[in-house]
């Protein structure tokens, strides 16, 4: 499994709520057409989190890469309804960090004879 992160801070004025609305709709929508295997909206708690990440953090969960590479390009062709619903979170947000993690040891990794 495959990890896709985005920590993003709303612009002034968003409501926190329609923010975590709009999240649910767009990436519910993503894991129903097969193009992510799962997803989770966090906000930051008592203010603890490295400097530079933002408020919210959103992990998406992904099979492999070509997979991710497939939502991607559902999200690229700015065709309805991923058009709308992706814009309704993008507009929301003032700033986003992105980073790609993988659980380890995963299936590729070979230690000996043994897998872990």
């Amino acid at each position: 499994m495959d990890l896709y992160h985005v920590w993003c801070d709303l612009k002034d004025g968003e409501s926190d709520t329609d923010f975590a609305e709009a999240i649910s709709r767009f990436l519910g929508h993503m894991k129903e057409a097969q193009l992510i295997a799962g997803f989770r909206l966090m906000r930051r708690k008592l203010g603890l989190a490295p400097a530079g990440l933002g408020e919210f953090h959103i992990m998406i969960e992904i099979e492999n890469l070509a997979q991710l590479d497939r939502a991607f390009g559902a999200a690229a062709t700015r065709e309805d309804p991923v058009e709308t619903i992706h814009h309704a979170v993008n507009a929301r947000v003032k700033t986003a960090t992105f980073a790609l993690y993988r659980d380890f040891p995963d299936d590729f990794r070979i230690r000996g004879q043994e897998k872990f």
